[in-house]
C-alpha cells in the first residue's frame, strides 16, 4: 500500500505541473482570441483539458484511496462532490467548498464542449472561464499538493509501522 500511495503522490505532483501549464496556455490564447477568433477553439480545448486533468486525478484518488469511482449518468458530478467530502478515518476532503464551486463551471463546460461543434461555442462563456482559470488552477493545485503531502505523511507512517 505504501508504494501505491507514493506513486499516487508522484502522479498528483506531476499532473499539478501540467495543470499549471494548461491554465497558462488558456489565459494566453484567450487574449489572442479577442483579436483573432480563430483561437477560440483552442481556448475551449484548453479549458476542457484543464478539467479533464483534474478529473483524472480525482479518479485516481477515488479508485486508490476511496475504493470506489462513481458510475452512472451523473458520475462526473458525483466524483467532484466526492472529492469535496472528507471520508472519516480515510482521508480529508481533497478540495475545499470554494474550489468545488469554481470547478463546477469547468465540469459543466466539459460536457458542453464534448457535445457541440466548435463554431457553436459562446465566446463570452469561454472568455469567462479563461478569466477564472488561473485563480481556479492556483486554488486546486494548492489543495492537490496539500493532499499529496497528506498521502506522503500517511505513507511514511504506514512504512514506519510496517
Amino acid at each position: 500500500m505504501m508504494a501505491e500511495l507514493m506513486n499516487l503522490c508522484g502522479r498528483i505532483r506531476v499532473d499539478v505541473s501540467e495543470l499549471q501549464k494548461i491554465a497558462s496556455l488558456a489565459v494566453r490564447r484567450s487574449e489572442k482570441s479577442k483579436k483573432d477568433a480563430d483561437y477560440l477553439g483552442s481556448v475551449a480545448f484548453d479549458c476542457h483539458s484543464f478539467y479533464q486533468g483534474i478529473e483524472r486525478i480525482f479518479t485516481m484518488v477515488a479508485r486508490n484511496i476511496d475504493g470506489a469511482v462513481p458510475s452512472g449518468q451523473n458520475w462526473h458530478k458525483d466524483l467532484l462532490d466526492q472529492m469535496a467530502r472528507e471520508l472519516p478515518g480515510c482521508r480529508p476532503a481533497v478540495i475545499s467548498p470554494g474550489t468545488h464551486e469554481s470547478l463546477q463551471a469547468f465540469r459543466r463546460f466539459r460536457h458542453l464542449a464534448r457535445n457541440i461543434y466548435a463554431f457553436e461555442l459562446d465566446p463570452v462563456k469561454i472568455h469567462g472561464l479563461a478569466q477564472s482559470i488561473q485563480e481556479t488552477c492556483d486554488d486546486v493545485c494548492s489543495e492537490l499538493l496539500a493532499f499529496a503531502d497528506f498521502l506522503s505523511q500517511a505513507g511514511s507512517v504506514e512504512g514506519d509501522a510496517g
